[in-house]
């Protein structure tokens, strides 16, 4: 069995998806479809930059989304692969979704410009952070974060597995979190580069603003399951989709689970569709043994192929 798995937050990088444009029109056409969804050039910025505005959340999720669809619309079309579930890391769902056709291109890409909206203005800018906890394993980091909080929030935000926890929460919460996880036997404890504090409590009021957009976007029926990022559990009901994208916002992403019930279900490969390969590396950590690959541009797909 093959996973098709889709990159969050954090992958972007300029010339993304510029390589298979260059070379194939479906990819060329699907970055026209996606500045004409959102409004503005996704596709200038996504290829030149400058690398400032490209790490604005609001523009950084649709230019993600809109560099996966490119790859996995360019990755059916030559190699013909079908996957049997599809899975993505935070941003990623919905392209993992676009995938299993419960979201149309064009409002996935509407959808996660409002979203990198929604969550910038949830928290206001130097109030929050993320750091990522290195050697310690999650239940060991949930314990940290709430001996750490002190009546402000902090907790795991991403649990990425072989030892890597992202936590999110107040600044000086997260501060006290690293130091005292530092002190229990983290390896590492590494203040990340975000603009904002994602998946955690302090995200509550971006959900909210994304369950009121979602209610005029079409969710339709999935043809494979999607192992979703709250339950890390396949899902192919259209009803549920809306209140998972939604608690999805503020609640941690469970990817070490996920890709655990994926080799469970039987899948032996996973294929990484979009910039990067931080995914591959997780999975591997995770699930030694198991095939990984990458589509991000002409050279890859041809590897993958």
């Amino acid at each position: 069995m093959i996973a098709f798995v889709f990159p969050g937050q954090g992958s972007q990088y300029p010339g993304m998806g510029k390589d298979l444009v260059d070379n194939f029109s479906l990819a060329r056409q699907t970055f026209e479809e996606a500045c004409d969804a959102v409004g503005f050039d996704i596709a200038s910025l996504s290829f030149n930059g400058p690398e400032a505005d490209l790490k604005l959340t609001a523009n950084t999720q649709p230019a993600i989304l809109s560099a996966s669809i490119a790859a996995l619309r360019v990755i059916r079309e030559e190699t013909g692969l079908t996957p049997s579930f599809a899975a993505g890391h935070s941003l990623g769902e919905y392209a993992a979704l676009v995938c299993a056709g419960a979201l149309g291109f064009a409002d996935a890409v509407r959808t996660v410009r409002q979203r990198g909206v929604f969550m910038q203005e949830a928290v206001p800018v130097g109030t929050g952070a993320m750091a990522a906890i290195i050697g310690l394993d999650g239940s060991a980091v949930e314990g940290i974060c709430r001996d750490s909080a002190e009546g402000e929030v902090v907790s795991p935000a991403n649990f990425n597995g072989s030892g890597q926890v992202v936590i999110a929460g107040h600044a000086a919460a997260v501060d006290r979190a690293m130091k005292l996880a530092l002190t229990n036997g983290a390896k590492r404890a590494l203040p990340l580069p975000v603009s904002a504090p994602f998946h955690c409590a302090l995200m509550i009021p971006a959900g909210e603003r994304l369950d009121e957009f979602l209610k005029n976007v079409d969710i339709g029926s999935l043809s494979i399951p999607v192992i979703t990022n709250v339950q890390a559990c396949p899902n192919q009901e259209a009803e549920r989709v809306r209140d998972l994208l939604v608690t999805q916002v503020s609640a941690p992403v469970r990817w070490e689970e996920s890709v655990q019930k994926m080799v469970e279900l039987g899948v032996e490969r996973f294929i990484e569709i979009g910039p990067g390969k931080v995914l591959s590396g997780l999975i591997r950590r995770i699930a030694r043994g198991v095939e990984t690959g990458n589509v991000e541009d002409l050279k890859s797909l041809k590897a993958v192929a």
